[in-house]
This record gives C-alpha cells, structure tokens and sequence, in this order.
C-alpha cells in the first residue's frame, strides 16, 4: 500500500511543480481527472501506458515517478559538497557524471 501512495504523492508533487491542474494533467494524459485523483490519493495503481503517459505528460523520464526521495534537496545538496573534501569521492562522481551522459 505504501508504493501507490508514495507514486501517487510523487505524481502529485511533480504536478503541482509544472503548475498543472489535475483536470489539465488528465487530458494531457488522455484520462479522466477522476482517475487522476485517485492515483495521486494512492488509491489506484495506473496501468504501465498510463504510467508512460503521466511521465511524458510531466515531462520527467518513467523512472522519475519512482524517486521517493524523503531527503530535502537542501542537505543533499550540502553533503555532496562535504563529499567533495575527499579525493575519491570525487574521481567516483566524476565517473557518474562523465559516463551517465
């Protein structure tokens, strides 16, 4: 029960940070706002067509709906810069960086 309200939390979040209404996210997706409601409610598991749909839709790559990062990007952020005090960890992000492209 806990994925479909962290999914449903984090379509809502993305959503809501592209300024979209429910009802403009749902035609965008080619569903009703009803159904839309209810995934973010955690109520409803969307289909994988939907799914791809919602993420198209937010502009965020599938996996993105799935970053149930609790973590503020403010202390991320910060603890990577801390990281950066240790030459390892910078060859090892570097690597990240340079072969994620």
């Amino acid at each position: 029960m806990a994925l479909k309200q962290d999914l449903g939390q984090r379509i809502q979040y993305l959503r809501k940070e592209k300024k979209l209404t429910q009802e403009a996210l749902a035609e965008l997706v080619g569903i009703d706002q009803k159904n839309i409601s209810k995934i973010e409610n955690g109520n409803n598991y969307p289909a994988a067509e939907t799914l791809t749909a919602i993420a198209n839709a937010l502009e965020v790559d599938i996996y993105e709906l799935f970053v149930f990062n609790k973590i503020p990007y403010e202390q991320m952020k910060e603890e990577i810069i801390n990281s950066l005090n240790n030459d390892k960890n910078i060859l090892y992000l570097y690597k990240c960086l340079k072969f994620s492209k």
